[in-house]
């Protein structure tokens, strides 16, 4: 039976047959659920969370009383009395399991709160992605009853002192309803496997036991994880395993620099579905075949802000300042890049979550992830997004017929000037000068900005090849591997220095 004709309880059918109103009422509405639910809470009590709901315009008192936060501060005033035990410090009662997440910049693990209402919200959502396949022309629906592969961290969750803490992927599938388990793929044993390469080894082995029709992931790991099966099995296409095989839920990175190689991998097409599903929470997905962007979920458990991305509310190093210009729903414009913030059912309150986002269907609230606040290139006013980034390797990839599934950028001095040093994974044949030259070109012609620096402080373009396999083990010896995980754009700090240092090792080696 398809998941699509399981009977739902009946309060996540009450929960998706909200009325549809404009998203203004809907994220006022929202506002106020989570205001009524954490008023009593310390963080509710000390910014006057009553106050807010008397008044005539929530929205506005509520930006008014409540700072904003990045990570830092919001854990160092409040999130770590919650892991003392403490209750009722930004959400009721005491927090019982963290989403551990570094991002793809921070060294340290970052303690996401992880609340039942969060969980709740994220499965509600996930339902309503799932039902929104009935839109879709010319899908297969027998493959929604077949078995959905899922990449995601061990449900093998660290036990602290009052509190569980692992990937939020782990979380969600150790908490997930009785109606999904027999859907679900590796299963529970596969799934608590910490040890990443045990654990693809392990799905590579009963690989053939299962009728896949959905695969879940970051696009690289689920790239990887295809490849070794074609190799074990000597196929020509991941189809002739999984025949049923027809979607790729994918989130956390553009997908653009991977199709090409992805589908090498396919024996025929299938239909992608873009999400975007933080530690944080889940924050849209495509909910139309073709469509622009994703859609925001503005009526569940998610109060939205958006911050513009310019120079007058972030600094050169995508620092935000300390009381920025905050926009709510109605209030942004297509086209134009904004930081989110959110505030949602686990205590997290005018957060800064570092993804930039552009809408690109106001109506309809489609958005398109253009970066992260700290990964863009901007060292002599060059203003590189990461957008630009995935644009100029599609557009390169397709050119040169060539496979990119990854890459990183550094930004670097170059004689009395800058230069960038780009660091790409190619297991194709392709000469690197090349490759630079015509990256190069079109960056050119995407960012006006980019042009004029090129000729002027932005001096020199450098390019390396390497393999996947670099990448990959990069990410290793960092301990960022999994579902969750995903290679960064840009190379900052004492990330760049760490990969520096690590491919002198190879080099060595």
């Amino acid at each position: 039976m398809a998941i699509i004709e399981i009977k739902l309880p009946n309060r996540i059918l009450k929960a998706l047959r909200l009325p549809q109103n404009n998203p203004r009422r809907q994220q006022i509405r929202v506002l106020k659920k989570l205001l009524r639910k954490a008023r009593f809470t310390s963080f509710g009590q000390q910014y006057r969370f009553d106050e807010v709901l008397l008044s005539k315009h929530p929205g506005k008192k509520f930006q008014e009383l409540v700072p904003t936060f990045n990570y830092n501060k919001i854990y160092n005033d409040w999130w770590h009395k919650t892991l003392e035990g403490i209750p009722d410090i930004c959400w009721p009662g005491k927090i019982r399991y963290y989403a551990l997440s570094s991002g793809t910049s921070e060294a340290a693990s970052k303690y996401i709160p992880i609340t039942n209402d969060l969980l709740h919200g994220n499965k509600i959502v996930m339902i309503k992605q799932l039902l929104s396949l009935r839109t879709y022309e010319d899908i297969p629906y027998s493959s929604i009853s077949k078995g959905w592969l899922t990449l995601g961290g061990s449900t093998d969750l660290q036990k602290n002192s009052g509190y569980y803490a692992g990937d939020l992927s782990g979380i969600t599938a150790k908490k997930a309803p009785f109606w999904f388990q027999p859907f679900y793929k590796p299963g529970k044993k596969i799934a608590k496997q910490k040890d990443w390469n045990k654990k693809l080894e392990e799905i590579v082995e009963k690989a053939p036991e299962w009728d896949i029709g959905f695969l879940v992931g970051v696009p690289a790991w689920i790239q990887m994880c295809m490849e070794m099966i074609i190799e074990r099995y000597k196929l020509n296409n991941i189809h002739e395993m999984w025949p049923n095989l027809a979607f790729f839920v994918h989130g956390g990175v553009s997908f653009e620099p991977y199709k090409k190689g992805f589908e090498k991998l396919l024996g025929k097409p299938i239909t992608y579905i873009e999400t975007y599903l933080a530690s944080e929470g889940f924050i849209a997905y495509q909910d139309r075949q073709n469509a622009k962007g994703m859609r925001l979920v503005t009526n569940e458990h998610i109060f939205m802000e958006f911050v513009p991305f310019d120079d007058k509310n972030f600094d050169a190093d995508g620092e935000m300042v300390a009381d920025p210009e905050a926009l709510m729903i109605h209030e942004v414009e297509e086209g134009k890049d904004y930081a989110l913030l959110i505030s949602t059912t686990a205590g997290t309150w005018r957060y800064l979550i570092g993804d930039t986002l552009r809408f690109v269907d106001k109506e309809r609230c489609e958005i398109v992830i253009t970066g992260r606040t700290k990964h863009f290139l901007s060292l002599v006013g060059e203003h590189l997004s990461v957008d630009n980034m995935n644009k100029a390797i599609q557009l390169v990839s397709e050119e040169m017929n060539i496979c990119i599934p990854e890459f990183t950028v550094a930004g670097i001095p170059y004689q009395n000037f800058f230069a960038h040093h780009w660091y790409v994974a190619c297991n194709d044949p392709v000469d690197a000068k090349a490759l630079a030259t015509l990256i190069d070109e079109k960056l050119c012609e995407l960012n006006d900005d980019y042009a004029v620096e090129r000729r002027s402080a932005l001096k020199e373009v450098r390019l390396d090849v390497l393999s996947e396999e670099q990448f990959m083990d990069f990410m290793l010896s960092k301990g960022k591997v999994g579902g969750q995980h995903k290679f960064p754009r840009v190379l900052k700090g004492k990330m760049l220095e760490d990969w520096q240092a690590f491919l002198k090792k190879e080099l060595v080696g």
